[in-house]
Parts: structure tokens; C-alpha cells; sequence
């Protein structure tokens, strides 16, 4: 796949994250966190249920033969969700945005720098720092700002 087109669809699926982390919000708030949280994973094994039935090609390794720790990922989907749902209604989507883009960062740069789970490690640069510094700094402005119209 071309590596512009495979950028702009990450940056797709961020957009998308936010959509849904403002529907789920407001979900939360009507219906709860646990129950808004709940629906989001119900539909979205259904939706990958059928993905995998219909589309996806026969894998060597099953998902019982794997590395166990290989599926605790799904455990921090789970994280992410509940603390997105009960976040957003709180502080507002750009601000929870940002501040989950920030760890995400900050962990990306820690699992590159080492090489941690299985990953290539890639060094450490000073523009990759900067990069980190200017994120955290554009939540600090984000948060400042959404605090004062709040007042």
C-alpha cells in the first residue's frame, strides 16, 4: 500500500475515534458508561465477526496459539473506552483528544526508543522529543482554553 495513502487513513481513523468518542459521551451520559461502553463493543464484534467470515484469508497461527500476552490488547481497549466515555462529557472531545493522542505519544516514543514488545527500536531524537513537548503543550493550551469558557 502507498505510504501517503496509508497516512491519510491513519489520520482518518483518528477523526474517527473522535466522532466516537463524542457519540459515546453523550451515550454515557444518557445510559451510562459501562452500558455505552458495552454497546460499542457488542457492535463492533458483530461488525468484525462478519469482516473475518466474509474477507479474511486463512492465517497460519490461530488465535489460541499465539503468545497469551499477544491478547491483552483487548483489555486496553476496554480501558480506553471507559475512561473516553466518562472523560468527554467532562472536559470535551478535543481536550480528552488530545490528551489520549499525548500518551499515546509518550508511549510510542518509550515502545520505539526500546524496542519493547517485539518492536524494532528506533533511537531516541531530538525532534522526536520536540515533537512530544509540543503535543503536551498544545493540550496544555487546549485544556486552558476550553477552562475558560467553562467560566
Amino acid at each position: 500500500m502507498n505510504l501517503i495513502l496509508l497516512l491519510v487513513l491513519v489520520v482518518a481513523a483518528g477523526a474517527v475515534l473522535s466522532v466516537q468518542a463524542a457519540i459515546n459521551g453523550r451515550l454515557g451520559q444518557t445510559v451510562g458508561v459501562l452500558r455505552s461502553s458495552l454497546v460499542t463493543f457488542v457492535v463492533g464484534m458483530l461488525v468484525t465477526g462478519l469482516l473475518i467470515l466474509f474477507f479474511e484469508p486463512a492465517q497460519a497461527v490461530s488465535l489460541l496459539e499465539v503468545p497469551k500476552w499477544q491478547l491483552t490488547g483487548a483489555l486496553f481497549g476496554v480501558v480506553y473506552m471507559l475512561v473516553m466515555v466518562g472523560a468527554v462529557p467532562i472536559v470535551g472531545t478535543a481536550v480528552a483528544t488530545v490528551a489520549v493522542i499525548v500518551g499515546q505519544l509518550a508511549m510510542g516514543l518509550l515502545i520505539d526508543s526500546f524496542g519493547w514488545l517485539g518492536n524494532t527500536a528506533i533511537e531516541l531524537s531530538g525532534s522526536r522529543v520536540l515533537a512530544m513537548l509540543c503535543l503536551a503543550l498544545a493540550l496544555v493550551f487546549m485544556y486552558r482554553s476550553s477552562t475558560r469558557q467553562a467560566d
